[in-house]
């Protein structure tokens, strides 16, 4: 599978996660968390190419799918992912609470989404 397939594919259950979160089917939910879990390993298995993939969804017009790319890109991409995370957590609800978390456990040394 290409890198922008994979790509793809992090971003669309992303947002298919949200929208399930948003219907109140956890279940649905953690299939597509699943199934971005499984395109982010994907791309890492491709090294820095395939972060360096991930990484144009930083500038993705939908929130959560930023959000969760800028969450998987702290280690590879710090300052560009830091950058996104600290905005979307200046927000209310549920997407800006996520940031905020991905920057508490980044600040705590207790983040693990992409460990060296």
């Amino acid at each position: 599978m290409k890198l922008e397939e994979l790509v793809a594919q992090f971003a669309d259950n992303v947002a298919a996660q949200t929208e399930a979160i948003w219907l109140g089917d956890s279940k649905t939910g953690n299939k597509h968390a699943r199934k971005y879990g499984d395109a982010f390993d994907k791309l890492r298995a491709h090294g820095d190419a395939g972060r360096d993939a991930l990484a144009v969804l930083l500038k993705q017009p939908r929130m959560d799918v930023h959000v969760m790319a800028a969450a998987h890109l702290l280690r590879h991409r710090t300052a560009e992912a830091r950058a996104v995370l600290e905005e979307a957590a200046k927000g209310e609800g549920m997407i800006p609470f996520g940031a905020q978390q991905a920057l508490k456990r980044w600040d705590e040394g207790t983040w693990a989404l992409d460990p060296a």
